[in-house]
């Protein structure tokens, strides 16, 4: 296990946070967190020093349940309007051809008051939806908060999706406004954006900035144009009002709109690096991610909250095969974030860093998925024991981590040393209650926390029925997770439907939905399989109408088909099988966990509301006969 030195038991951000409190272990101190509201009030004046138009007159309001918690009651803050005046770097960025930049607060200020400017003059009201499709340049930085700054929700797309998954979110979302760059780079080559975001407009969309980088694109406002015409618009918000609208898929139905509000998922953000990943004024923060990621967003207001600074790049960080290293030695990183996918993956190529190609890093962070105990081995070795793994998870609608690790207590392989800060966590049996020690149940939250989810985007049912509807007043988070008898946690797969796609989640109904508008498919269902570098990939299960015949035509025709609605990085499915019928309950519910026992070669369990017996000899078959 990695072990604490002297520098993190007395001067780590946690360390000096319990010794002012007289917070005596980290026990105490989780316990402090969410037993107490004021923490939070103290986190956001004493440590974050957030400048209020008006102060909050209460900390949490829980008159509509714990369900809907209101916090920072009667406060005015446009968490946007915080950056300060400064020739500190904010942005640290590489491109894939290692060209690189360096912005500055006061640069960054500049730009995100000119964004907001042109957004007010252009008609922006406050509340309206501002979707951002651009890959990771520096130029989204400012977009994301100047829309934010204006008074405008930020919808961030990811910058992989194709028109079918744009269209959805923008029809969703309404969005009046979009920023998208009309082309990417990745391992050398150039990606059309411009074309998918334009397949994908919506009829509300009256409003088109593009990042010109390598087109003309005419018949569009620029970007350049935008940040040239200056200004200093700021929206006034209440401290509950929207700022983010995050997509993310669950296991049925449409992509699930997340909301986040100016004194929600920015704070616990702040609060989640500050605490597990020690993050001090002035340092680096890099997450290799995608703005359309919460992990996207998530850096950005923590890393400019904490005054420190964000570094990213634009491409593949393999390629070149040490590009990762090199870029966290060039831009003197602090915190390094990457996903287990990634870890397995730099292992399986041998990309190992160089002697001092980790000299300044003080911490790695893995979430999206759990990390394997060989890649956190790997990556320990890669450290040479000195650099902690700050193991993360939680979700977009946490605004962060549940579970996490932090510096001040041993860390074992794999593991969680602690619940977040303001996070209650523990594991429910199927009966609501504590599971033993070593027992496997489902993952929970008994505690309110400011980044809450405010919701699904005008569907208040669909967020009751997906976190509250299984225990009265418990947060069931949908991942299966077992306590050993020492109290560390660890995250053992999803309980649910959901699909984690290299740490990302990806609903079957996604696919299902392109796979079911073909004319030879009657119906399909899509499961993960285990994989050994993505952690899960899309398996589909497709009944054909009469009159079609399985072929390996058709199956590379609908592997296409998902590709190019969904994105290669998103939508691929790894494999189809043809099948006579799915299995079902008696209300025509599609059994998804019993595809994946069987795919997987586990035992299908409870078969008693099976309505179709026959579909598990005819799903084995065609497993069977594909082998």
């Amino acid at each position: 296990m990695w072990l604490p030195d002297k520098s993190h038991l007395e001067d780590s951000n946690v360390a000096l946070y319990m010794a002012s409190r007289g917070l005596r272990n980290l026990d105490e101190f989780v316990k402090y967190s969410y037993d107490n509201t004021e923490f939070w009030g103290d986190f956001a004046d004493n440590i974050l020093k957030l400048r209020w138009g008006r102060r909050y007159a209460q900390i949490l309001d829980l008159s509509r349940g714990v369900q809907w918690p209101r916090w920072f009651i009667g406060g005015v803050l446009n968490i946007a309007d915080q950056l300060e005046d400064s020739p500190r770097p904010l942005v640290k960025w590489e491109g894939e051809d290692g060209s690189a930049v360096e912005w500055s607060y006061s640069h960054v200020s500049y730009n995100a008051r000119a964004v907001a400017s042109w957004l007010k003059k252009n008609g922006l009201r406050k509340g309206d939806r501002v979707a951002v499709y651009m890959p990771m340049v520096p130029e989204i930085v400012p977009v994301m908060l100047g829309v934010i700054r204006a008074g405008g929700i930020f919808v961030p797309l990811f910058s992989g999706f194709a028109r079918e998954a744009i269209r959805v979110r923008l029809e969703d979302s309404e969005a009046k406004f979009v920023f998208a760059s009309d082309v990417s780079y990745r391992r050398g080559k150039e990606v059309d954006m411009l074309s998918e975001i334009v397949a994908g407009i919506t009829k509300t969309v009256e409003h088109v900035v593009v990042h010109k980088r390598a087109r003309e694109a005419k018949d569009y406002v620029g970007l350049e144009e935008v940040l040239r015409m200056g200004g200093d618009y700021v929206e006034e918000a209440e401290s509950e009002d929207p700022l983010m609208l995050i997509y993310t898929s669950g296991t049925t139905g449409r992509p699930k709109g997340t909301v986040h509000t100016h004194d929600g998922f920015p704070i616990k953000a702040a609060a989640d690096v500050y605490f597990h990943f020690d993050l001090k004024p002035g340092e680096t923060l890099i997450w290799v991610t995608d703005m359309g990621w919460m992990m996207g967003p998530w850096m950005v207001f923590s890393a400019y909250l904490l005054r420190g600074s964000m570094a990213f790049f634009e491409g593949a960080p393999d390629y070149p095969k040490e590009r990762l290293w090199r870029f966290a030695e060039r831009f003197r990183v602090n915190v390094l974030g990457l996903a287990a996918t990634l870890t397995r993956h730099l292992r399986s190529i041998g990309a190992e860093p160089g002697d001092r190609e980790l000299d300044t890093v003080k911490a790695f962070g893995n979430t999206g998925e759990p990390i394997d105990k060989e890649s956190w081995m790997w990556l320990h070795k890669v450290g040479r024991g000195r650099i902690p793994i700050i193991n993360y998870s939680g979700g977009t609608e946490i605004s962060g981590g549940i579970l996490g690790c932090y510096v001040v207590k041993p860390i074992k392989p794999s593991s969680f040393n602690g619940a977040s800060p303001g996070i209650k966590a523990a594991v429910f049996t199927e009966e609501g209650k504590p599971a033993p020690p070593g027992v496997e149940g489902e993952l929970v939250v008994l505690s309110v926390w400011p980044g809450m989810t405010r919701g699904f985007w005008r569907d208040p049912q669909r967020y009751l029925e997906t976190y509250w509807s299984k225990w009265p007043g418990v947060w069931a988070h949908g991942d299966a997770a077992v306590v050993d008898d020492e109290g560390y946690f660890y995250i053992v797969g999803r309980a649910d439907d959901t699909i984690k796609v290299a740490g990302k989640r990806l609903g079957p109904a996604e696919i299902e939905t392109v796979l079911n508008a073909h004319p030879a498919v009657a119906e399909s269902a899509v499961v993960g399989r285990p994989d050994p570098l993505k952690g899960e990939v899309p398996v589909a299960f497709v009944v054909l109408k009469p009159g079609h015949q399985p072929s390996e035509e058709l199956k590379k025709e609908l592997k296409t088909l998902v590709e190019n609605a969904l994105g290669k990085a998103f939508g691929t499915v790894d494999e189809v099988y043809f099948v006579s019928q799915l299995p079902k309950t008696r209300n025509a519910k599609i059994m998804r966990r019993v595809i994946r026992a069987i795919l997987t070669g586990r035992p299908p369990g409870d078969l008693s509301a099976l309505e179709n017996p026959a579909a598990v000899e005819d799903i084995k078959k065609a497993i069977g006969s594909a082998l």
